[in-house]
């Protein structure tokens, strides 16, 4: 039974160390696990050998959400090609000029390949035993292999098993069981080597008073302690990717911090990473190279420019430019009171600053320029293949919100930093009822944010896919929030990633999603310890 077998460290047959022409397998399998549209599972794709072989091969990828599955489904298609052997029809599909079903029809072999490692589970005590024997039916004897996810954040809102054990429904409270579910494929799968991510939230979450992530540290470090049946015998060693410490006992929780600028990512993006190896291996990971991040021009500058539209009333450049130019007739310099940023930005707001703006007219555009980047990041989401762009069209917002957005870019462009809402003159201030609190600092006071040119992205959350206010760009001409495609930028996600569904399910899979070329990053340091394992070192 593969939940009670081991991995012998020492050997490997031949026959799985090569296919039938004797060439090297594709990879160590990776199962992907509360996968969303495969930021993680892209890293670990990417991931190449000295000899560009790939590190690892998806052999499951589980998610339930249907526009985050479709997602997945169609990059695991992309995946069944080799590097530069993507098909043409890709491509089509890409531009539009085929239909996703005609794609699939042309190239039965890849879609059948992605049906079945792409697959829309919703992980829980009803599907518990299906998901095992899925795992079960595509890992290989003594394989090294890695499971790598995370259950949803809120899992352990309710972690605190101690408080709900007595509360009626308990144990069929999803939030509860994902986070046990991940517990479970532990326990039945006895995976090598683990990476669990998270929010960062759990550096603040507590149980009975006492850390949350110390009862997680001792559930995953010993996983009978929560799995009634789990053997006895398993047990887990846990690494941070940032410090050398090992994670024993009462745990401070920023050991498992991973700041992702601080790793060439462009965005201040800090999440929690969590590496188990199993206790009976002798192994551990090395730790993140720490190397400077691209800016968010850097990172988005080369995509073309274009306007915001307008939500309601006509939508026509004249109309557009006729609403933002308002702001020239409100004396912004009077209403910020004599502040220092005062003068500048009042000069940046002029009409006669406005009309030369020479503000794009198009609200969407798929000119797609190729670009060859210094940064090694940057490189990788380049496709010089792309016969268009992509999901780069920009949201429509209300006129008043059009006038804040000018606002908050020209000052962030005069003094280097994004607004507060006490540094916005009294009319262009919200109609909101806590709009006094976020003033004196109380509450939401950086309720407009602008993505400064010069700085990394602040965090991209799936909260984006609800308005654009904390994603303002930081180019006044085009006064309005991010695309999907600058996310996707940000995120590090390839041009040639497509995101499924309506825009706004796309913006909610690009927020939730672990950034691919930090990803990258883990996968490498973990093939390192599977080749440990493996050689027996």
């Amino acid at each position: 039974m593969l939940g009670q077998r081991k991995l012998n460290t020492q050997t490997r047959s031949a026959s799985n160390d090569t296919n039938v022409a004797g060439e090297p397998i594709a990879g160590y399998p990776v199962v992907d696990v509360f996968a969303g549209p495969g930021g993680l599972g892209e890293g670990f794709a990417s991931a190449l050998d000295d000899k560009s072989r790939r590190r690892f091969r998806s052999v499951v990828s589980i998610e339930r959400d249907a526009f985050s599955h479709q997602t997945l489904l169609l990059r695991h298609f992309f995946r069944h090609f080799r590097e530069g052997e993507v098909p043409e029809d890709y491509y089509e599909f890409l531009a539009g000029r085929i239909s996703e079903s005609e794609l699939f029809a042309r190239h039965p072999a890849a879609h059948a390949h992605a049906m079945r490692s792409a697959l829309r589970i919703s992980l829980g005590r009803e599907t518990h035993a299906e998901v095992r024997n899925i795992i079960q039916d595509r890992l290989e004897a003594n394989e090294p292999w890695a499971l790598v996810g995370g259950p949803p954040c809120q899992a352990y809102s309710l972690a605190g098993r101690s408080r709900m054990m007595g509360r009626p429904g308990f144990e069929q409270d999803e939030r509860h069981t994902l986070y046990l579910e991940y517990l479970r494929i532990i326990a039945d799968h006895r995976p090598p080597v683990f990476v669990m991510e998270n929010v960062k939230g759990l550096l603040s979450a507590t149980i009975d008073g006492k850390s949350a992530i110390s009862r997680i540290v001792q559930d995953l470090a010993w996983p009978g302690t929560a799995i009634p049946g789990a053997p006895a015998d398993l047990s887990y060693r846990l690494y941070s990717l940032t410090q050398e410490e090992v994670a024993e006992g009462e745990v401070d929780p920023r050991l498992f911090l991973v700041r992702a600028e601080d790793h060439g990512i462009p965005q201040a993006r800090h999440r929690m990473f969590i590496v188990g190896i199993r206790g009976d291996l002798k192994a551990r990971p090395t730790l993140l190279r720490r190397m400077g991040a691209p800016t968010v021009r850097d990172t988005i500058g080369s995509l073309p420019a274009i306007r915001s539209g307008l939500s309601r009333g006509e939508d026509s450049p004249t109309a557009w430019l006729r609403e933002i130019r308002q702001i020239s007739s409100m004396n912004v310099r009077r209403e910020l009171n004599g502040a220092t940023y005062a003068g500048p930005v009042a000069r940046g707001l002029r009409f006669e600053n406005l009309i030369e703006m020479q503000s794009p007219r198009v609200t969407s555009s798929t000119r797609y320029k190729l670009r060859r980047p210094n940064h090694n990041v940057l490189r990788s989401l380049f496709d010089d293949r792309l016969p268009i762009l992509t999901l780069h069209e920009a949201r429509s917002h209300m006129a008043s919100d059009l006038r804040r957005y000018l606002y908050a870019a020209t000052f962030a462009q005069e003094t280097g930093r994004s607004p507060k809402l006490a540094d916005f003159p009294a009319a262009l201030l919200p109609d909101h009822q806590n709009v006094e609190e976020g003033r004196t600092g109380k509450m939401f006071s950086d309720r407009f944010r602008v993505q400064l040119a010069e700085q990394v992205s602040s965090t991209i959350t799936s909260h984006i896919s609800k308005d654009g206010h904390y994603f303002i760009h930081y180019d006044p001409a085009q006064c309005r929030s991010l695309t999907v495609r600058e996310a996707a930028r940000l995120q590090t996600f390839p041009d040639n990633y497509h995101f499924a569904g309506p825009r706004t399910a796309q913006y909610h899979q690009v927020g939730n999603a672990v950034p691919p070329q930090l990803a990258k990053q883990i996968a490498e340091i973990i093939a390192q310890v599977l080749d440990s394992i493996r050689s027996g070192r």
